[in-house]
């Protein structure tokens, strides 16, 4: 499925026009500008699966913040915009070939950590209150408490009940069972099953950090079932050559200049690892 069908990014004598136009010289930064016109990346044509590939500061990370912007999905870690982020977004333009869902979203590698250390702070959190409880439980069942108003209902209601039951029963009807925690590869594997839903545009931003090789291939494999069979489109940047294999896809090279579409074979992030295997064919 395709709802973004071309999205481009202003030139170089775009971006000088607009310097030209603001003249203001009190900033350090400009960015994006500069960013992505450095290697001629004017243009992509997407596909039903879509890759930015480069290394560190090639622009992979930027171009999929600005298309996500720019297409209004959801998102739900902030990221870092500049006085010119949306100057630069508004020179933007996309070509759409169908209404983008309002399920779509970009997913970041801080909305997985952030996941992660949210459920382990959730139960770092009903730890504490089960230990108060315990507390609460012998402090009720062995008072010499006696109502004397309606405003100690309260308290009489907790005495009653902590009389009635077992310290164990009582911790447990007052309180949430933890939340099951899985190791890192498995939360945020299961964290992009929750958020990819069927019909919808999803950014995705390096989605192999935490994830094991294993890890990777069944995220893969899910992402192109999620393309073939249940009407998703994906925009991926990426340096795993799992997922760079994968079956369809249209790769763009960040790191050549200008700007090209590449077989993943080609790629030197995949070429590097080839290569070393190679010369430890004869260990395997």
């Amino acid at each position: 499925m395709i709802y973004l069908n071309a999205f481009t990014f202003p030139d170089r004598d775009s971006e000088f026009d607009f310097f030209m136009s603001v003249k203001r010289t009190c900033y350090d930064s400009f960015y994006p500008f500069n960013i992505l016109s450095r290697h001629g990346f004017e243009r992509i044509d997407f596909e039903p699966v879509t890759i930015l590939y480069g290394g560190n500061g090639s622009g992979k990370s930027t171009a999929l913040n600005v298309i996500a912007e720019k297409a209004g999905v959801n998102r739900d870690s902030i990221y870092n915009k500049s006085n010119f982020y949306i100057n630069y977004v508004n020179m933007c333009e996309m070509e759409l070939e169908d209404d983008i869902p309002e399920n779509s979203r970009i997913i970041t590698s801080d909305d997985v950590f952030d996941y992660m250390l949210n459920i382990r702070n959730l139960n770092e959190g009903i730890d504490q209150k089960r230990e108060k409880l315990f507390e609460e439980y012998l402090d009720a069942k062995y008072s010499d408490f006696q109502m004397s108003s309606m405003r100690d209902y309260e308290e009489l209601r907790k005495v009653t009940t902590a009389r009635s039951k077992t310290q164990s029963r009582f911790v447990r009807n007052e309180l949430m069972d933890n939340v099951r925690e899985y190791s890192n590869g498995e939360s945020a594997f299961l964290y992009f099953t929750e958020k990819i839903e069927e019909n919808g545009l999803y950014l995705l931003d390096e989605p192999e950090n935490s994830l094991s090789p294993k890890r990777q291939m069944e995220l893969m494999k899910f992402i192109e079932d999620s393309a073939r069979f249940f009407g998703c489109q994906f925009i991926i940047s990426t340096h795993s050559p799992f997922l760079l294999s994968m079956h369809g896809a249209k790769i763009y090279d960040l790191d050549a200049n200008p700007v090209d579409v590449k077989r993943w074979t080609e790629l030197e992030n995949v070429r590097t690892y080839y290569e070393f295997f190679k010369r430890h064919e004869e260990e395997f």
